[in-house]
């Protein structure tokens, strides 16, 4: 019976659909560049000819899954991809599990709550909640930001194996923004630290001057950070007494949504 099913699993390659095969791979690479690509690129990166790059991308495009970006005519992922994303987090539904809890905690603090995830050495914009205040922030689902700046970002990386989260923060370019952005790997995993400490991470004015984010991570049923929810406001609005406070809170709110997709122990520290 074993020699049976090693054969089985071995034939498998007999029915692999090789268009298929480079269409999963121009995915793929196209993940790994938000900017986009042309046909020539994909094909000269994936090995392929021209007219097939040319002929999926169409497909895909045809579909909702990329869309072309003109002059360049490059062609980059939609954020039709984010629901399946969303959907593959958990068993259950993260949107569904997560807005009723988003929209408690804007009611709370008047802030846009956001959900994000992480897709490669980058974070992605699920959803979000807008606020109530007159001036608020908005950004839409599908927007990329970079994990190094972000209270998301820190909230997603911190609870990771070592050994996994220094191969994502090789490939993280840590881009300066303003005075306070964490420029190199070994200040950030300091600062990853502090936030396994806390439960929660802080963006203070580190990607934008006068803009602070207040995060913590959802844990899926594996107890592995699977998303994050966090607020974004004026840092004139979170004077920093309040900011302890707030990160609690924020928390306490994402371990709601974390014990609804399944975790049992939610982790406090490393």
């Amino acid at each position: 019976m074993a020699n049976e099913n090693s054969k089985s699993t071995t034939d498998l390659s007999r029915y692999r659909v090789p268009i298929l095969d480079r269409a999963l791979a121009v995915v793929e690479l196209l993940g790994q560049h938000p900017g986009g690509l042309n046909v020539t690129k994909l094909s000269e990166a994936l090995g392929i000819p021209k007219n097939s790059a040319f002929r999926i991308a169409v497909t895909l495009q045809e579909n909702g899954y990329l869309e072309r970006l003109e002059p360049r005519k490059a062609y980059r992922l939609t954020s039709k991809f984010i629901a399946f994303g969303a959907t593959a987090v958990s068993e259950a539904n993260l949107f569904e599990k997560a807005l009723g809890v988003m929209r408690e905690l804007r009611d709370e603090t008047r802030e846009t709550v956001l959900l994000g995830t992480r897709i490669g050495a980058e974070g992605v914009v699920l959803d979000q909640v807008p606020g109530t205040h007159n001036f608020r922030f908005s950004v839409d689902p599908g927007v990329r930001f970079p994990l190094h700046t972000a209270a998301p970002g820190k909230a997603l990386l911190a609870w990771l194996p070592q050994h996994e989260r220094a191969g994502i923060m090789a490939e993280m370019p840590f881009k300066r923004f303003t005075q306070n952005t964490i420029t190199s790997a070994e200040e950030f995993e300091s600062e990853l630290g502090k936030v396994r400490e806390l439960g929660y991470a802080f963006d203070l004015s580190e990607e934008m001057e006068g803009q602070y984010c207040i995060g913590a991570p959802i844990f899926d049923a594996q107890n592995v950070p699977a998303a994050s929810i966090w607020i974004t406001a004026p840092a004139t609005r979170l004077p920093d007494i309040e900011l302890d406070n707030v990160g609690r809170l924020i928390r306490s709110h994402a371990d709601t949504i974390s014990t609804r997709l399944g975790s049992i122990q939610l982790p406090v520290s490393a």
